[in-house]
This record gives C-alpha cells, sequence and structure tokens, in this order.
C-alpha cells in the first residue's frame, strides 16, 4: 500500500487481483444483486487508491481496511434503499410436477435468502464475515469497527431473527 500511495498502479493492481474476490463475494452476499455488487467493489478499490496515504499499517492490516470500506459502501447502499416487498402472488419456484422435494428445497432455499435479505445490514454483514467467510469473531469486529462481544450480539440477533422468520414461514399450513 506504501507504493500505491505513491503513485504505483502495478502494486494496487496487485492488491485488487489478490483482494478483490473476497470483496465481491462480501459484497454479494450484502447486496444480492451482483452488478451492483461489482459497483461497489469498484467504488471501493477506487477509494482505497484515493484514500491510500491515509493507509496507516500501524492501526490494522490493509484487507481490514479495504473490507471495512466495501462494507461501509454495502452498509449505506442498504441505507438509501429500502426492500421492496415480494409482489402479491409471485412465486419464485418453477411448480413443475412430480419433482415435490425439489421444491420444497428450492421453498427453503428461498425462505432463507429472502430471511437473510430481510436482515438488518449490520446484523447480515456479521452473518456474511463470519458463517460464509469464515472469519473470527475479532476479524469480524475489527472490519466492522466494532467490539467482539458487538459482532456476537450482532450474531445472536440475526440468528433469533431467523428462526423466528423461518418459524413462521414453514409453520402456516399449506392452503
Amino acid at each position: 500500500m506504501v507504493w500505491s500511495a505513491s503513485g504505483d498502479t502495478r502494486a494496487f493492481d496487485a492488491i485488487v487481483v489478490r483482494h478483490g474476490p473476497f470483496a465481491l463475494r462480501v459484497a454479494k452476499r450484502l447486496v444480492a444483486d451482483r452488478s451492483l455488487a461489482q459497483d461497489i467493489v469498484q467504488e471501493a478499490m477506487f477509494r482505497a487508491w484515493t484514500q491510500s496515504k491515509h493507509f496507516d499499517a500501524g492501526r490494522g492490516r490493509l484487507t481490514t481496511w479495504l473490507y471495512r470500506i466495501v462494507m461501509n459502501l454495502c452498509i449505506d447502499h442498504q441505507r438509501r434503499v429500502r426492500m421492496k416487498p415480494t409482489p402479491e402472488g409471485f412465486d419464485p419456484v418453477d411448480p413443475t410436477p412430480g419433482v415435490s422435494e425439489a421444491m420444497e428445497s428450492d421453498e427453503r432455499q428461498i425462505a432463507l435468502a429472502q430471511a437473510l435479505e430481510a436482515l438488518p445490514g449490520r446484523q447480515r454483514a456479521a452473518m456474511t464475515l463470519v458463517y460464509d467467510e469464515g472469519l473470527s469473531g475479532a476479524e469480524a469486529a475489527e472490519i466492522l469497527g466494532v467490539t467482539v462481544k458487538a459482532v456476537e450480539r450482532l450474531l445472536a440477533r440475526a440468528r433469533a431473527l431467523l428462526r423466528e422468520r423461518l418459524a413462521s414461514d414453514f409453520t402456516r399450513a399449506p392452503c
């Protein structure tokens, strides 16, 4: 990053190649739209390039600094955009006869995806970093700019909301 701060584009290219895929995976899980996630990562990389002089290796790792930029951009986007309700009568599952087990599995996957999307941004961010990316609570806390205890509370609230949402989705009797 020191070389990037002095204008070395090849050094910054190496940073993008090394850390871009992880940044994109995180962004895709938080905004659920691949195109938008790519835009967010591009903006994050642009900000990292233009702010590279402000990076302080003594305060944390480069990955933490970069992913925090991505997380903040995703959270900012979520604050600007309100979740649109699913239109009445919309059924995202193709009701092909004879594949009831596949449909049931698809319904569970869709319900889980919708429940995850409905989580508040910071809870979804914590879930993504810890469960999807396999980061420790301490690493997630550093990226999110909170304490490890706060990450644990975010995860606990997220799990409770998911459990509540999914239980209500699957305890309703079929019509």
